[in-house]
């Protein structure tokens, strides 16, 4: 396997067990950040070894007990870093258990209620997602300078307060639940997109781990729900590199099985009493796949999921879905009173309501800035198509 590829399949792995041998996410961050470049230089020369991801624990442990030494302190830790901890070990560790503790306890260590919760979310897509802090700036809406200078405090705070590598004993797991799963559901939404499936995957592993973890939650229930909903989708979503909109997508491609499974936990979760904001996404998710879809229901859902949540972009899908019951002008109308100028999906939003209202010129405004805030060349030429499908300008 590529680097880039273990790096972006393993790199939760290694640095939950860094953190778990260490206790210092910051040091056990920079020194994987080492063991990966050592990979860089040497598997290209060497070969990859037998075990890359015992290689890379092993090689970050040695570069982390240097870091120690160098600093003359906490002799005891390097000690306790220094002890029996084999290749051969971690090979038994790593494939004997599909889904290992050490990523909970990393969830859990970040999630912890001293810290803010968006800082929480943000330290775990950063430390257990491997998401680059220019990828979270963007989920979260913010400049990538503010979000380094967050991530920084967090993890100083975590240091001095000797925040504990562990989960918490049952009865504190609700307090933490909501930034867990937070974290989970916007490492899911970075695999949706092209070229970071792997990261879809890797949530939902998480999903069904936080489910057998807290089986009597129904929001754990309703967020697994959601994303195997979503993710069941995935082979049809693309076509030769070009993203496929749910019309046209081949419904053959979808996974029954996984649509299947997604229905009974959304049911087991309704079941429960739940109506919190992944209960309400996922029964929206469930509309979106049936045939014809209804547009009220969807409507009357994503009123219930603003209430709850206060989200300007969950006011964009409720306006598309308003739009489809009552024409483009009615959707534009909520759209004209957001704040999202610099969300990128705004514009293409605004851009096809416009060109469906027959205001071309202002939507030809509308997708040329959604073009220059697209990321991906699929979007562009996704764009440019529906760019140059507008009438002549007069």
């Amino acid at each position: 396997m590529a680097l880039d590829g273990v790096f972006r399949e393993h790199w939760g792995r290694v640095l939950a067990t860094l953190v778990g041998i260490i206790g210092d996410i910051e040091l056990a961050e920079d020194a994987a950040q080492e063991a990966f470049a050592i990979a860089a230089e040497r598997w290209p020369r060497d070969g990859e070894p037998d075990n890359p991801v015992g290689w890379l624990i092993s090689t970050a442990r040695n570069r982390a007990i240097d870091h120690l030494r160098r600093r003359r302190v906490l002799a005891q830790k390097t000690k306790l870093l220094a002890r029996e901890y084999t290749v051969e070990s971690e090979a038994t560790v790593h494939e004997s258990a599909a889904f290992p503790d050490e990523r909970l306890e990393l969830i859990f260590t970040c999630c912890h209620p001293a810290l803010a919760l968006e800082a929480q979310v943000a330290l775990t897509l950063r430390t257990l997602g491997g998401l680059s802090t220019e990828e979270i700036a963007l989920a979260f809406l913010v400049p990538t300078e503010t979000m380094s200078k967050r991530l920084t405090r967090t993890k100083h705070k975590i240091r001095d307060a000797r925040i504990p590598f562990a989960v918490p004993p049952g009865h504190q797991l609700p307090d933490r639940l909501a930034a867990v799963l937070a974290v989970v559901y916007l490492v899911f939404n970075e695999g949706w997109g092209v070229g970071r499936v792997d990261l879809g995957g890797e949530a939902i592993q998480l999903g069904r781990a936080l489910s057998e973890l807290m089986p009597d939650e129904g929001e754990v229930l309703a967020l697994l729900a959601l994303m195997l909903l979503h993710d069941a989708r995935r082979k049809a979503r693309t076509r030769d590199g070009e993203i496929v909109l749910l019309d046209d997508q081949d419904r053959a491609l979808w996974d029954e099985q996984q649509i299947s499974e997604g229905r009974r936990l959304l049911q087991q979760a309704i079941a429960r009493g739940e109506t919190g904001p992944y209960a309400v996404q996922a029964a929206i998710a469930d509309l979106h796949l049936q045939q014809p879809r209804d547009w009220r229901q969807i409507a009357a859902l994503y009123d219930t999921l603003a209430a709850q949540t206060g989200s300007a972009v969950v006011e964009l899908n409720r306006a598309i879905a308003v739009a489809e019951l009552d024409g483009p002008e009615a959707g534009l109308a909520i759209l004209d009173g957001l704040d999202l100028g610099h969300y990128r999906y705004f514009h293409s939003a605004r851009a096809e309501l416009l060109r469906r209202a027959g205001r071309a010129e202002q939507a030809r405004h509308a997708y040329r800035r959604a073009l220059e805030l697209a990321q991906t060349d699929p979007e562009r030429r996704s764009l440019e198509e529906q760019l140059a499908r507008l009438p002549p300008p007069d």
